[in-house]
Order: C-alpha cells, then sequence, then structure tokens
C-alpha cells in the first residue's frame, strides 16, 4: 500500500512570506490553509488572494472570522482612521525608525493567537507541522517572528499537544530578497500574494510593507507580477 502522505496545517495571510513558505512545503505535506479575518482593513483583499493562491496550489482552504482580536489594540491595521505608516527605502533598516512603526501596526498576540488555533486544527486533523512565514527581515522589529519565538513556541507544543505538534518555518532565516528567490525556484504564485496594509484592490506601493516587497523583487532581479496603482 501506498505511504499515506504526512498532512501540516498553513497559516496564510496571503502575503509573500507565508505564500512561498506554503508552496515550498507543498510537496511533503497534504496541507490545509488557515487565513485569519481579524478586522484588518485589508482582510477581504487578503482573503481574496489566500483563495486564489489555495486553488493555485490544490489545497483546502478555510477562513476564520477574528472580528475581537482588532477591537483589543490601537492598531493602524485595524482602527481604520489612524495613519498607516510609510517609509521610504533609505529608511527601511533603520532599527529606530523600524520600532516606530512596528508599534503603530502591532496587533496584541496575533501571532500567539493564530499559531493556537492552527494548533488546534493540527491535533484535530492529525496533522503534525504548522506551516508559518515568519522571516527574518521582520524579526528585527516584530519578535514573534524571530527564531527565539519559534523554538519557544515548539517547545511549549512538545508539552501542550499529545503527538508534539511542531512548527515549520522554511523561511525564517531568510530576508525578503531571499524568499523571492526561493518562490522563484519552487514555483509560488507570488503574483496572487497581496502585500499591502491598504486593502485596495491593487497595491499601494507607498505604504512600509509595500516598499519591502518593492525592495525585495528588485534586489532579486526578478520581476514582480502582482499589480500596483503606480
Amino acid at each position: 500500500m501506498p505511504q499515506k502522505q504526512k498532512k501540516a496545517i498553513s497559516i496564510l495571510s496571503g502575503g509573500l512570506d507565508s505564500t512561498v513558505a506554503t508552496s515550498a512545503l507543498k510537496e511533503d505535506y497534504e496541507i490545509h490553509a488557515l487565513t485569519f479575518d481579524y478586522g484588518q482593513r485589508s482582510a477581504q483583499r487578503e482573503i481574496e488572494s489566500s483563495k486564489q493562491i489555495c486553488q493555485k496550489l490544490g489545497i483546502k482552504h478555510t477562513v476564520m472570522d477574528l472580528n475581537w482580536l482588532g477591537k483589543l489594540g490601537k492598531s493602524a491595521l485595524t482602527v481604520h482612521d489612524k495613519e498607516v505608516p510609510q517609509l521610504e527605502n533609505d529608511k527601511l533598516d533603520d532599527k529606530e525608525t523600524c520600532d516606530e512603526t512596528a508599534r503603530k501596526v502591532w496587533v496584541p498576540g496575533r501571532n500567539v493567537v493564530f499559531t493556537a488555533i492552527a494548533t488546534a486544527f493540527a491535533e484535530a486533523e492529525d496533522a503534525e507541522k504548522i506551516i508559518v512565514g515568519w522571516d527574518l527581515e521582520e524579526s528585527a522589529t516584530f519578535p514573534d517572528n524571530s527564531r527565539e519565538f519559534l523554538e519557544a513556541f515548539n517547545q511549549t507544543l512538545e508539552i501542550g499537544t499529545l503527538e508534539g505538534v511542531q512548527i515549520e518555518a522554511p523561511v525564517i532565516d531568510l530576508n525578503k530578497n531571499e524568499i523571492v528567490e526561493l518562490g522563484e525556484k519552487v514555483q509560488a504564485p507570488m503574483e496572487l500574494s497581496y502585500s499591502c496594509y491598504m486593502g485596495e484592490e491593487k497595491h499601494c506601493g507607498t505604504c512600509e510593507s509595500c516598499m519591502r516587497r518593492k525592495r525585495a523583487f528588485k534586489m532579486a532581479n526578478i520581476n514582480d507580477r502582482a499589480p500596483y496603482l503606480e
């Protein structure tokens, strides 16, 4: 009898990092992707992208309503009358500036909540892995993207799950341009991914997230086929 394929739960925002992370492991696991609507201004656009990505990859997709989460803090991502941070290219690696903008878009406990929910799905569906798009570049200002956070959470899961579910983070040691290079290698549908904070149909091209995406593709010398306003 053929060996049964291993299962994994992917936390898929529809963004570049989680799209590449999921695509990199699609041959190794039967994947069920979760996308969370937590009241972010880009929720519908992220959901649309995630659905298209899952269709392209041929994997199961579930959208979960977590609007209560967005109401807990004062993030510019969920409080729609707050100004979304914008950065010029020469400030994208300035730690003091990036720390300040990170505070403006921080959603309380977001990755803790997402990963906890993914853990419940993993145990319920006999999945051994949780796939995340945490990366090196964002870990500089978002501690819940760091290897330290990954290792600590995995230690918790060793204790707190019956079968030792673990988080798989294939881009944890990569900067954005390296993620783009990996995405090209594994034929990830990066053109379907959506990185913008604003939630319009096309990328605004000026928010911090768009600027990081644009820089990454430029550094990788790969054409970004996703639509932009400019």
